[in-house]
């Protein structure tokens, strides 16, 4: 494989978190809020001036909420809003899944994405990971017209998924791309492509960024919100495009 068959893709949660990731060389941006909970839909106004000002491809995020990926007939029409808000803001595509109650793919809902966002791409994220009998649902996702599904093999990372990523992989067959997430470093990337034999690759890569802020109340001086938050260094990113180069 050659450096520049693989696709990194970089999750990131405002405006310069993906200046930063494009600076390091991401090839393709997650555009999230709230990564703590799994990433929510950002703002619209963020993901305006993200699409104005970056020329790679950017994908928003469709999630009104944590927690699990069952979501009421209201949820979901907002969800629905924000994919149509996405495509009318000129992303290059959106992230999301649904599931019903009994952890089957909601194929219905998500078909009703990829439909109403086309041409656009749509990712099935990691909804995936809970869901069950995950080899009859890499199937429905097909059907439904998703491009890619993001797993980290219903494991906590995709390291300990690597091999249901792999065989996920093979009986996909190039019908959906198959993108390895969770957990995914610099440090074990490269073993990654080797087991799974995978072409894209997903991380967010945060770190702690120190606050710029020379004033700080003395009551929230140990306050960790206040005095650092999360964000991403461009060096970080550029290490983990080059651990891909053999």
């Amino acid at each position: 494989m050659e450096y520049n068959d693989f696709i990194v893709e970089i999750a990131t949660t405002d405006f310069e978190s993906v200046k930063a990731a494009v600076a390091g060389g991401a090839d393709r941006i997650e555009l999230c809020a709230n990564l703590g909970e799994g990433g929510t839909t950002q703002s619209y106004g963020v993901i305006q001036k993200v699409r104005e000002h970056f020329d790679v491809p950017i994908y928003p995020i469709i999630r009104v909420r944590g927690g699990d990926f069952l979501y009421t007939e209201a949820e979901f029409d907002c969800m629905l809003a924000d994919a149509i808000n996405c495509k009318n803001l000129d992303c290059d595509g959106v992230v999301t899944g649904f599931l019903k109650a009994n952890g089957t793919i909601d194929t219905e809902r998500t078909a009703r994405v990829v439909e109403a966002v086309y041409p656009l791409g749509v990712t099935f994220h990691r909804a995936f990971d809970r869901c069950r009998e995950p080899l009859e649902a890499l199937e429905q996702i097909i059907k439904t017209g998703c491009e890619r599904i993001l797993t980290s093999g219903q494991q906590a990372t995709a390291m300990e998924g690597s091999q249901l990523i792999r065989q996920l992989r093979q009986q996909a067959d190039g019908r959906i791309r198959i993108m390895p997430g969770s957990g995914v470093r610099a440090n074990n990337v490269k073993q990654l492509v080797e087991i799974t034999g995978c072409h894209e690759f997903h991380s967010s890569l945060r770190e702690m960024i120190p606050s710029k802020m020379h004033y700080t109340v003395p009551a929230f001086e140990n306050d960790r919100e206040t005095v650092q938050h999360s964000g991403i260094n461009p060096a970080a990113v550029a290490a983990f495009k080059k651990a891909l180069h053999y």
